[in-house]
């Protein structure tokens, strides 16, 4: 932890807001897994970024903007609400509406300029996806549990920007990385079967007689909104640059180098096989090769008049490379021997246009709008309820109040109006949000 030694309530407010922040939980779907913005002024501005000072939250995006600070030292303290509104439904059955509609992820960042350099420390909720379906529902094939995913990745962010010129700032960070993951899948026996790429021992031999099951399912779930059963940490990065083109012009650059995470796991006996007529198996699950993709973006921002900024940012997020298959491994505690399985996903990469608008309207009030402009990553013959990554566009409002020279309030909304799509196995899924970031900002 990076603090100012020179007020010990200034160190109290660093070390409960860190520890705040170290229980975030996940983020719900909006660009593919990846959160819409972060920060409040850059999720007002639809997501706008690169070439604009948007706080500490430039570290999760690009961290040369941080040269962009109008302050030596400056502390952030969020917090943000998720609410996506995801049901399924299939002709004959009762709509199964997601119970998972309201999400909280506290977060922080802390940076201090030292002469051409600044430094600081971070935790941000990346992004993830989730749903929660009740026992009763169609997806829960006849099982009489719950169905449910919750896959959340965080990062601690270690940036550094160095003012090379008066014109030009690069930067870069570390970040350590970690992800957890909740899966309560039900699925009938041939369904299940149809994944499954390769087994051996007793629970191989066993496989066959499931084939013609009712339902089958594969649990793993710690019912907790800040962890998940299965686990895993690893690494990652990012570059960036700012350049002044002009004395109302500012261009920015970055790249998000794609995660060195290791296989996501369960402890021993953390995860389930189960189905009908007793079967029931524990063992240890294991997600592997799961990483987070590379992204490449650039942006634009534009002191129009005193008062008026636009940014425009444009994104590539290489999904292709990361999520042509959702791979597990599941080895037997009990009866011994594995099983893997494999849920095709085929994920596309995705271009992301953010655009944005912040006027001034006095020394204390800023008023923003912006729009977040995206296709949908995943072909819809693969979108499985668990994981509705289909959201689209989002509009966004923010409004700042600097309520003192060196205090700051910073607040957004998101509206993601409704996706509507068929999977391939003939269900149709809906997904729409309406989220909220609110920022606190000193300045000393």
């Amino acid at each position: 932890m990076i603090r100012n030694t020179m007020r010990g309530t200034r160190r109290t407010t660093l070390a409960a807001a860190a520890a705040l922040a170290l229980t975030a939980g996940p983020a719900w779907a909006t660009n593919g897994m990846n959160m819409e913005g972060y920060g409040p002024i850059s999720t007002g501005m639809g997501g706008a970024s690169q070439a604009l000072n948007h706080g500490t939250a430039a570290m999760a995006q690009n961290p040369a903007t941080l040269a962009l600070m109008d302050s030596t030292t400056r502390l952030d303290v969020a917090v943000g609400q998720l609410g996506p509104k995801v049901s399924s439904s299939v002709p004959g059955m009762p709509t199964a509406d997601s119970g998972g509609t309201s999400y909280w992820m506290p977060a922080i960042g802390y940076a201090r300029r030292s002469g051409s350099l600044v430094w600081g420390f971070g935790i941000f909720a990346q992004g993830g996806m989730g749903t929660e379906y009740d026992a009763n529902s169609f997806l829960a094939m006849g099982s009489g549990q719950p169905v449910r995913s919750e896959l959340g990745v965080g990062r601690v962010l270690l940036p550094l920007a160095w003012q090379a010129t008066p014109e030009l700032a690069i930067g870069g960070s570390l970040d350590y990385v970690w992800a957890n993951l909740d899966l309560r899948m039900a699925a009938s026996g041939a369904q299940l079967g149809g994944m499954v790429t390769g087994a051996s021992g007793n629970l191989g031999a066993a496989l066959p007689a499931l084939g013609a099951a009712p339902w089958a399912r594969i649990d793993f779930s710690d019912h907790s909104d800040f962890s998940g059963a299965a686990k895993t940490t690893g690494w990652s990065g990012k570059l960036g640059l700012v350049w002044k083109a002009a004395p109302q012009v500012t261009l920015g650059a970055s790249y998000h180098f794609k995660t060195s995470l290791r296989d996501m796991k369960t402890n021993a006996t953390g995860a389930t096989l189960s189905a009908p007529g007793g079967f029931a198996d524990s063992g240890r699950m294991t997600v592997v090769d799961f990483q987070w993709p590379a992204t490449t973006a650039v942006g634009l921002a534009w002191q129009a008049t005193p008062a008026v900024l636009l940014a425009a940012d444009v994104k590539r997020i290489d999904w292709a490379k990361v999520m042509q298959s959702f791979n597990m491994r599941y080895d037997s505690a009990g009866m011994g021997g594995s099983v893997s399985f494999t849920m095709p996903q085929n994920w596309k990469n995705q271009t992301v246009t953010s655009l944005g608008v912040a006027w001034s309207a006095n020394t204390q009030l800023t008023l923003r709008a912006g729009a977040n402009l995206a296709d949908n990553p995943i072909p819809d013959a693969f979108v499985n309820p668990l994981f509705p990554a289909i959201v689209k566009n989002h509009y966004t409002l923010g409004a700042g109040w600097a309520f003192t020279p060196a205090h700051e309030l910073n607040v957004s909304l998101t509206y993601a109006p409704r996706v509507t799509l068929t999977n391939g196995q003939g269900v149709t899924i809906e997904h729409k949000q309406q989220n909220l970031q609110l920022m606190y900002t000193a300045r000393f």
